[in-house]
């Protein structure tokens, strides 16, 4: 099992330059990944917010070694070919450490309220020509595409990315809609969320059991495929932090996010003494909850 940091990029976090802090800290503790959310606006109001692919800029130019992605983008609110240069670069810039991941989309501020696609139909339509003309633009060669919403001729991007076949495209969905995960199947990697669960929406390893069990049965191809969870775990009890990770790796889990945001409870007293951002900070520097000692 490989361990990330799944970060807000709003509010303490709102800012290109502290992502990018905060992800050379936790390559600095041991952590593979760091992937930041990926929001322009939010159904709560008005509050800081990094643009995203700035900070996976600086976060690409800031670190050596760990995956860092945006987990995940709503791809039927960007436009396809621009997100597909962006990653393209970003995967070369970075060495070839970029994980683009995508789903439909869930706040009302940056959909309906910015005129977008509100139809949940319409938007999942919208992502399955969005992956075919991001992943066609990626080959580096000349690309044509006629579908409803988007529409290519003879466009060829190039340089293509340094992963190749593609980028990995891991894929979201709540749980326990099927759609999302028959999706999933095609792709590089799955991470489910439980649906109208919150804060803690994170399925139990019996889920995830069945949710790779569900996947599989899609899957049309016998390559690498990642499954991923972001939950929480205390950063000053390793044993009992290891052991519950442990329960996810044991249901087929590949990768452990450890969610940093403003809804744990564990982290309040540490930023009363101080803030939110010093004590998601402390978290980040416990490192992953890979050891049970």
């Amino acid at each position: 099992m490989k361990y990330a940091i799944n970060i807000i990029n709003f509010g303490d976090c709102g800012a290109a330059g502290v992502l990018a802090g905060l992800a050379q800290t936790a390559e600095q503790a041991g952590w593979d990944g760091f992937f930041i959310w990926d929001h322009i606006a939010w159904d709560w109001g008005g509050m800081p917010m990094a643009d995203v692919t700035v900070a996976l800029t600086a976060i690409a130019l800031s670190t050596q070694r760990i995956r860092f992605g945006a987990m995940v983008t709503p791809l039927p609110r960007r436009r396809p070919w621009k997100f597909a240069r962006e990653a393209a670069e970003l995967d070369r810039l970075s060495g070839g450490r970029l994980v683009v991941g995508v789903g439909l989309g869930v706040t009302q501020a940056e959909f309906a309220n910015l005129g977008e696609a509100a139809d949940f139909r319409t938007r999942a339509a919208m992502l399955d020509e969005g992956l075919a003309v991001v992943t066609g633009l990626w080959r580096g060669e000349p690309f044509s595409f006629d579908g409803q919403f988007y529409r290519l001729r003879d466009a060829h991007f190039l340089p293509a990315p340094v992963q190749q076949p593609r980028i990995p495209i891991w894929v979201a969905g709540m749980w326990p809609n099927r759609a999302p995960f028959r999706r999933a199947a095609a792709w590089d990697g799955v991470f489910p969320i439980l649906r109208d669960v919150v804060p803690d929406n994170i399925p139990s390893p019996q889920q995830m059991r069945e949710i790779i069990a569900f996947v599989g049965e899609y899957r049309q191809v016998d390559e690498p495929f990642d499954v991923v969870v972001a939950g929480m775990t205390p950063g000053d009890d390793r044993r009992r932090a290891a052991d519950s990770v442990a329960a996810y790796a044991e249901a087929g889990v590949t990768w452990w996010q450890e969610a940093i945001h403003g809804m744990r409870a564990d982290l309040a007293a540490r930023a009363k003494a101080s803030s939110w951002l010093d004590a998601m900070r402390w978290r980040i520097e416990q490192g992953p909850p890979r050891d049970r000692e």
